[in-house]
């Protein structure tokens, strides 16, 4: 599998006029499969049966939930044996539908390029985001995804493993719906994270869906119609809000199969965006892609966290290898 467009940094590629569809059309073609947040489930049950070596389930207290909220943790091999080294952090964040359970395999990808030494020895936490949150706070108050993910899981992930509590060692990724909700909390919190990696994530106009989207219509009926509430949920809006730190803070790496029509516009779209911005970023393409994150993993899978990696070496964190037996 090859990539069709590999941009290191910005390359001035505008593909924004290409296939970018309204946001009412990419909100019904959505509707039916989104609208399926239920109140049980911030926790993953059943649980696997098993879990790739070195990942844990847990679960935290959420106040904004009024309940428990599940994750799974990966721990590199020195964290048992090294009792005070601290390590950088990659949140991987699921797709619609997913849990904390559902993207386990980079886990898998990651421990054996810690294994091999391609990759300094890191900590990666799988949040369950809800089914259809988009990692953003409802209009009604009832899914909190956001407040708790910034305000309620980081700080315990921080509290209880040892982690470099900074932006220099925190990443943030996601596939799908967690590539959108990474993009997300990345554009209106570039202060908590040193890199992005949006993997086929759609990147949304939100302020505009009101106008467009009937209030009974996923998302609109997530989002609401506040024009203050859906600004602040606008990756474009907050991108040109926090430019300053976006660009004095931020690393993005953002990618997309060819023949994934669902997302490939907005992310194209996105990408635009950021060139025109001035922001300094990442952008491929992978030929004949679809909607798969295993392949698109697979076809890069010895430099799949490279990315992550360097922007860890540039705020001057940490890094260490692990041991070889």
């Amino acid at each position: 599998m090859n990539d069709r467009i590999q941009l290191p940094l910005i390359l001035c590629l505008t593909l924004t006029a290409l296939l970018s569809p309204t946001p009412a059309a990419e909100a019904k073609k959505q509707a039916k499969s989104n609208q399926t947040n239920t109140d049980d489930m911030w926790v993953a049950r059943p649980l696997p049966a098993s879990f790739p070596a070195n990942v844990t389930h847990h679960t935290y207290a959420s106040a904004v939930m009024k309940r428990a909220v599940g994750y799974c943790i990966y721990l590199p091999p020195g964290y048992v044996t090294d009792s005070v080294r601290r390590y950088p952090v990659i949140y991987h964040l699921h797709g619609a539908g997913g849990n904390e359970t559902r993207t386990l395999y980079s886990a898998e990808v990651l421990h054996a390029g810690i294994l091999a030494g391609r990759w300094p020895e890191l900590i990666m936490v799988f949040p369950n985001g809800g089914r259809a949150t988009m990692y953003q706070d409802s209009a009604d108050g009832r899914f909190p995804a956001e407040t708790t993910f910034v305000k309620e899981l980081m700080p315990h992930i921080d509290a209880t493993y040892r982690t470099f509590a900074d932006r220099k060692g925190r990443c943030l990724e996601g596939f799908s719906m967690g590539g959108r909700g990474s993009t997300h909390l990345a554009m209106k919190h570039p202060q908590l994270f040193c890199s992005l990696f949006n993997q086929s994530g759609n990147v949304y106009h939100a302020s505009e869906l009101a106008k467009t989207v009937g209030p009974t219509e996923w998302p609109v009926n997530y989002l609401g119609t506040d024009l203050a509430h859906l600004l602040a949920n606008d990756p474009f809006a907050n991108l040109t809000k926090n430019l300053t730190a976006i660009k004095a803070s931020l690393r993005i790496q953002v990618a997309c199969g060819t023949a994934d029509d669902g997302h490939l516009p907005t992310v194209r779209e996105y990408h635009s965006a950021l060139t025109k911005a001035g922001v300094e970023h990442t952008y491929f393409e992978v030929e004949g892609l679809d909607h798969n994150q295993r392949k698109m993993i697979e076809g890069r899978r010895d430099t799949w966290f490279n990315f992550h990696v360097e922007s860890l070496r540039q705020t001057g964190a940490e890094l260490h290898y692990a041991k070889k037996p």
